[in-house]
C-alpha cells in the first residue's frame, strides 16, 4: 500500500501528531496523557489506533502487556500529499491560485515573505 494514499480523519490527524512527535514507538497510555486535552479516553483513541493501522499509517508492536505504535506515514509525506490534493481539488491545479489566495487573506510578517522568497530561490536555482 502507497503511503501516499492515506485518508485520515481529523481526530486521527491529532494521534498521528502525537505519534509524529514522540519519535519513538509509543502506547495507548501516552497517547491518551498527550490528548487528555480534548477528554478523550483510552477507549475512544483505541478506535483510531485500529482505523490507522488498518490504513498502514502506523504499525503496531506488542511490547510486554502494551501495543507501541510507529508511523509509517511520515509528517512530511502526509503533508506533502494534502498540498497537492488542496492544489488539485481547490485551486483547479494551480499552485500560483494557492499562493494568490494566501497573499489575499493573510498578512505575512517580513520574516515570512523572506521565508518565502528563499524557498523560491532555492527552486529556481
Amino acid at each position: 500500500m502507497s503511503t501516499g494514499n492515506i485518508n485520515i480523519g481529523e481526530s486521527e490527524l491529532e494521534i498521528m501528531k502525537v505519534i509524529w512527535r514522540a519519535g519513538m514507538p509509543i502506547n495507548s497510555t501516552t497517547i491518551s496523557e498527550a490528548v487528555k486535552e480534548k477528554g478523550w479516553k483510552r477507549t475512544t483513541i483505541a478506535p483510531f489506533l485500529v482505523r490507522l493501522t488498518e490504513k498502514g499509517a502506523i504499525s503496531a508492536k506488542k511490547i510486554g502487556n502494551s501495543l507501541y505504535y510507529t508511523p509509517i506515514l511520515t509528517a512530511k509525506e502526509y503533508k506533502k500529499t494534502q498540498v497537492k490534493s488542496l492544489i488539485k481539488n481547490l485551486f483547479d491545479g494551480s499552485a500560483g491560485n494557492l499562493v494568490t489566495a494566501l497573499f489575499e487573506e493573510e498578512e505575512f510578517s517580513d520574516k515570512d515573505i523572506r521565508e518565502l522568497k528563499a524557498i523560491f530561490e532555492d527552486k529556481e536555482g
